[in-house]
């Protein structure tokens, strides 16, 4: 399916790898330009050279930390401080109990996980909106549809982002620009590979064992791959999602015994 994006210019944080190089890899085939942003220069600058090699695509990397201001001015100055295209992507904070958080700690979340995403589509979506034309995914977590009790600072951070996009994007529907947000389940990711160790680690069991015991959860009787992910998050920054605004889409294999 053409999805009619060739030549746009869009934006990818934390796309070095995972979920984030998913979309960005699905965007780049569809003939988005890139600007690719992660901490980490080399690895990042490696996925930039093999991305556009691959798909012929001009991709910018921007080795920065895009929880910071500076990091976000970065980024904007790569741009020229115009997107067509922005997907929102920022690592999680790691798991505990609701008993050991501070307060420090759900600033920290809430910062990385909710105010960073704000910030850019506050940068960006403006001139989307002045362009007539704009498309923003943020990702988040099947945490915000079904929390994870260990993942509590997440489930904070992430749900408060969504509360601001459902009266966001129906506030920009009408100047052609949509927000959605994609929830993804559990992804063949480093991240998968973290919480998998830390059962592993809890239960004395093998982390193959441990990752067994989690894909038994979920219907398909697999994780996710970041290739699925991104094939989504490419439809929703296409043409054809103009009618889908406003939505928390999840990408879990059904993972959350969930009726709407």
């Amino acid at each position: 399916m053409d999805l009619g994006i060739r030549g746009k210019t869009g934006l990818v944080c934390a796309a070095s790898k995972g979920l984030g190089r998913g979309c960005a890899e699905a965007l780049a085939e569809a003939g988005v330009d890139l600007v690719i942003n992660a901490r980490g220069a080399e690895t990042l600058e490696a996925t930039a050279r093999d991305i556009a090699a691959r798909h012929g695509v001009s991709v910018t990397p921007v080795a920065a930390d895009i929880t910071t201001e500076e990091g976000r001015a970065a980024v904007l100055e790569a741009l020229g401080g115009q997107a067509d295209i922005l997907v929102n992507n920022a690592g999680g904070p790691p798991p505990g109990a609701w008993t050991d958080w501070t307060r420090d700690d759900f600033i920290k979340a809430i910062d990385a996980n909710m105010l960073t995403a704000i910030a850019l589509m506050q940068a960006l979506v403006p001139g989307m909106m002045e362009r007539g034309w704009g498309r923003v995914v943020n990702i988040t977590s099947q945490s915000v549809r079904a929390p994870i009790a260990q993942l509590g600072l997440s489930n904070t951070a992430r749900a408060g982002l969504t509360g601001f996009v459902a009266g966001m994007s129906r506030q920009v529907a009408a100047s052609g620009v949509v927000v959605n947000n994609l929830l993804p389940g559990i992804h063949a990711t480093e991240r998968a590979y973290a919480l998998d160790k830390g059962v592993a680690q809890a239960e004395g069991l093998e982390i193959t064992e441990a990752r067994r015991k989690r894909e038994a959860t979920i219907p398909t009787r697999s994780y996710g791959r970041p290739e699925d992910f991104g094939a989504t998050c490419a439809f929703l920054c296409s043409q054809h999602a103009r009618f889908i605004v406003g939505q928390n889409i999840l990408l879990d294999g059904g993972a959350s015994n969930i009726t709407i």
